[in-house]
C-alpha cells in the first residue's frame, strides 16, 4: 500500500478571551489538519497542534517539501519516511517549524498504518492501559481574576469529570502564586490532582522559593520551572532542593535534546511533545530512553494523540485537555468522536489508528490554508 497524495489543512479558530500564561498569549485555537491517500483509497486523518498561528507556513513545507519526499513509500516504511524529511533540517533555517511539519505528516502515516492493519496507534505501541486519569490545563491570568474564581475554576473542572488540573505559574512572584496554587488546593480538595506550570517564567531563585511554598500542598509535579537559556543545570539544582517532581520536554524538538535533560539528571518526567518534536517515531524513541532512565512519560497537551502514546506505554501519565468550555473548540466540538470521560478516566479509543473523526463543516468554516 504506497502513499499517493499527502494534504494539509491549516484551523484558526478565534477565541472569546485571552488564555495567557506567564509567558504567552492565546487568543485563537489554532491547528493543522493532515490527510494522507494511499493508492489502495485508505485516507488518514489527524490534527496536530496547539498554538499554530504559523499553520499556514507549516502547510506549505508539508505539501512542497515533505510530500515529495514520501510519496510513493509504503504506508509501513514510517523510519525511512521520517528520516527523508528529517534530512531537510541540516539545511533548514527554521528547524522548529520543519520539525512540527514532520510531525504532522509521521503521525498521519501512523494513523495510516493503524487503518491498514485494523489497529489502535495504542496497540501498535504495546497497548500498556485501556484508559488514563485526564487533566485540564488551567489557571490561566485573566484581568479581575479572583481567587473565588479560581476555586470556582477547579469545581468547574471536577464537574467536567476531570482528575485534576495543571495549574499556571511563574508570572507573578512567587509568594503571589503560591496563594493562586493554595485557593486551587483549598477548593479542589486532597484527591484532585495539581500540577503547577511555569512555562519557564522564573530564575532558579524564584522557582526554588516558589517549590518551598507549595510543597504542603501535594503538588504533582512543577513544570518548566526555571527561564530557558540554561534550564537543565537550573533544574537539576531544584530537585536538589525540593520534594516536587520536575518536569520538562515540551519545548524541545529531537529526542537527542530529551536526552540532554536527561543526562543532566534534570526531570522526574519528561512531557516531549510529538506534534513538535517529529511524531510518533521520535516520542517513541524518548519514551524508549526515559524508561532505561527511570524518567515518567508525559504529553504537553494533544489529547487526541497522547492518549495513544502514553497508553501504549507503561510509565505514561496523565492525559491533559482544556476542559474549559472557551479555551479549546477543537476539544469542544471539531473532535466528533471523542471518547468518555468518567470519574477522572479517559478511555482510550480504540477504532483504527487514531481513530479521530472531525465536524467536517467546522474544518471548512474555520480553514485558512
Amino acid at each position: 500500500m504506497k502513499i499517493e497524495s499527502v494534504e494539509a489543512i491549516a484551523i484558526a479558530i478565534p477565541l472569546k478571551r485571552n488564555f495567557g500564561g506567564s509567558t504567552y498569549d492565546v487568543l485563537k485555537r489554532c491547528t493543522v489538519i493532515t490527510r494522507i491517500r494511499t493508492d489502495e483509497g485508505l485516507v488518514s486523518e489527524i490534527y496536530n497542534g496547539d498554538n499554530r498561528a504559523h499553520g499556514g507556513g507549516i502547510v506549505r513545507l508539508i505539501e512542497d517539501e515533505l510530500a515529495p519526499r514520501v510519496k510513493g513509500l509504503d504506508v509501513f516504511e514510517v523510519e525511512r519516511a521520517w528520516q527523508a524529511m528529517f534530512d531537510l533540517s541540516h539545511t533548514s533555517n527554521d528547524r522548529k517549524t520543519l520539525l512540527e511539519a514532520i510531525a504532522c505528516v509521521d503521525c498521519a502515516l501512523w494513523d495510516l498504518a493503524g487503518k491498514a492493519l485494523g489497529k489502535s496507534v495504542c496497540a501498535m505501541l504495546g497497548g500498556a492501559r485501556d484508559r488514563l486519569p485526564i487533566i485540564s490545563i488551567g489557571g490561566y491570568y485573566m484581568e479581575g481574576k479572583t481567587l473565588a474564581d479560581i476555586g470556582r475554576e477547579m469545581e468547574q473542572y471536577r464537574e467536567a469529570g476531570m482528575a485534576g488540573c495543571k495549574f499556571k505559574v511563574g508570572g507573578l512572584a512567587p509568594e503571589d502564586d503560591f496563594q493562586r496554587v493554595e485557593a486551587a488546593r483549598s477548593a479542589a480538595g486532597p484527591s484532585f490532582v495539581l500540577a503547577v506550570d511555569a512555562n519557564r517564567g522564573w530564575d532558579l531563585r524564584d522557582a526554588t522559593r516558589f517549590a518551598q511554598l507549595v510543597e504542603p500542598l501535594d503538588i504533582c509535579w512543577f513544570e518548566e520551572p526555571c527561564h530557558w537559556y540554561d534550564d537543565a543545570a537550573m533544574m537539576a539544582r531544584l530537585r536538589q532542593t525540593t520534594r516536587i517532581p520536575v518536569t520538562a520536554g515540551q519545548s524541545e524538538i529531537t529526542v537527542h535534546a530529551v536526552r540532554r535533560l536527561i543526562d543532566a539528571n534534570a526531570v522526574d518526567y519528561l512531557n516531549y511533545d510529538a506534534s513538535e518534536g517529529g511524531g510518533v517515531t521520535d516520542w517513541r524513541r524518548a519514551a524508549a530512553l526515559c524508561q532505561a532512565a527511570g524518567v515518567g512519560m508525559a504529553h504537553h497537551e494533544e489529547p487526541q494523540i497522547s492518549q495513544h502514546l502514553l497508553g501504549g506505554v507503561p510509565h505514561g501519565t496523565y492525559i491533559e485537555c482544556f476542559a474549559h468550555p472557551d479555551r479549546d473548540p477543537v476539544w469542544q466540538a471539531l473532535w466528533a468522536n471523542r471518547p468518555p470521560i468518567r470519574d477522572g478516566m479517559m478511555e482510550i479509543s480504540k477504532d483504527p489508528g487514531f481513530g479521530v473523526q472531525l465536524d467536517s463543516k467546522m474544518v471548512e468554516r474555520y480553514r485558512v490554508a
